[in-house]
């Protein structure tokens, strides 16, 4: 098979896929629909994914699977011995992690494990996997930078994801794994998360429903629009990462290695007022947000903002969608798929 995909009834994992059919690329993903959020959501992706693959006659096979099953995986890894692995499952959120820590520790450290080991197994070529935003924790320099140190994360989700980027650092330097981290920044867009702000705002919204803004409205995020993620990464996908001969250890960079290991801010660099971000949303829906202002949640920062030189160097490609044309695209797609 050309590629593997984890979490492929995910939000991001969808899109992927999707972007990967229409290209004619052959696809095995994996996922164990759990019901963090609704799972019919998640079917009707995946019900999109197999009518592509039917209409370009290319070949999508979907096997539910949890990263946690080692013995499964094994089976798949052995029987469809893919090329590329983009390993998106994991257990998503930063104030669930608050909740449910124990779950963030089996999905997103076991199971991670599970899937580097086997993609070293079986000689994999690349293996690409989501890490997130959240890693530069109490990090107050501006814009980030994957230069910067990411030693203070300030939720257990945050630390699964800064976890994940040394373990596949290990794996890129014992065993010449190449692999890429994909530092995600506050993704939106069509067939998105259901406990994300931009969904549970619209969903409020349309019901009349008071929505919770935190930190009292002072937040500023680095929204980022789920095509400008797509294309970033599916170019990623074909650009294995090689040995840095120039690594300097006396001044350690943690974007790069003397390994074949990358880690890339996959961000749109214009960040937003979280109000600005409610402002147009009202716009769209031509309704005004009934707002309940509450303290800051424990585990959450003010401000994201990425820097993205390092991935326009890469790949010839800026993130660049306006919050305004995002909204617009994801309310047009909620309302049709929920038929209001």
């Amino acid at each position: 098979m050309d590629i593997f995909i984890t979490g492929v009834a995910g939000f991001i994992g969808f899109h992927l896929a999707r972007d990967l059919l229409n290209n004619n690329y052959e696809i095995i993903g994996i996922d164990n629909l759990n019901s963090y959020y609704d799972p019919e959501l998640k079917k009707s992706r995946l019900k999109i994914l197999f009518e592509i693959a039917k209409n370009q006659k290319k070949h999508f096979k979907f096997i539910e699977c949890d990263l946690k099953d080692r013995k499964s995986l094994d089976k798949i890894f052995k029987e469809y011995k893919p090329r590329k692995v983009i390993n998106l499952a994991a257990q998503a959120g930063v104030r669930y992690s608050l909740k449910n820590p124990s779950e963030y520790i089996s999905s997103n450290l076991t199971g991670f494990f599970n899937i580097i080991d086997l993609s070293k197994e079986t000689n994999v070529k690349h293996f690409l996997y989501a890490s997130s935003s959240s890693v530069y924790g109490g990090n107050e320099k501006l814009p980030f930078s994957e230069s910067d140190g990411v030693d203070h994360p300030v939720s257990i989700y945050a630390a699964t994801k800064k976890s994940n980027e040394m373990i596949a650092h290990c794996y890129s330097h014992l065993f010449n794994l190449p692999t890429t981290g994909l530092r995600f920044f506050t993704v939106y867009g069509p067939w998105g998360r259901p406990d994300m702000a931009l969904f549970l705002f619209t969903k409020a919204m349309i019901k009349g429903e008071k929505i919770n803004i935190f930190n009292n409205g002072d937040m500023v995020r680095d929204f980022t629009y789920i095509d400008d993620v797509v294309r970033s990464v599916n170019e990623l996908v074909f650009m294995p990462p090689l040995k840095n001969d120039n690594f300097d250890r006396l001044k350690s960079d943690p974007s790069s290695s003397w390994a074949p290991f990358e880690i890339f801010n996959i961000g749109n660099s214009n960040p937003v007022s979280l109000m600005k971000y409610i402002d147009a949303l009202e716009n769209e829906l031509g309704l005004e947000a009934k707002k309940n202002f509450m303290q800051m949640q424990k585990g959450d920062v003010v401000i994201t903002s990425a820097n993205t030189i390092k991935l326009e160097n890469k790949i010839n490609f800026k993130p660049s969608t306006s919050i305004k044309d995002g909204i617009a695209e994801f309310v047009k797609w909620y309302k049709y798929y929920y038929k209001v």
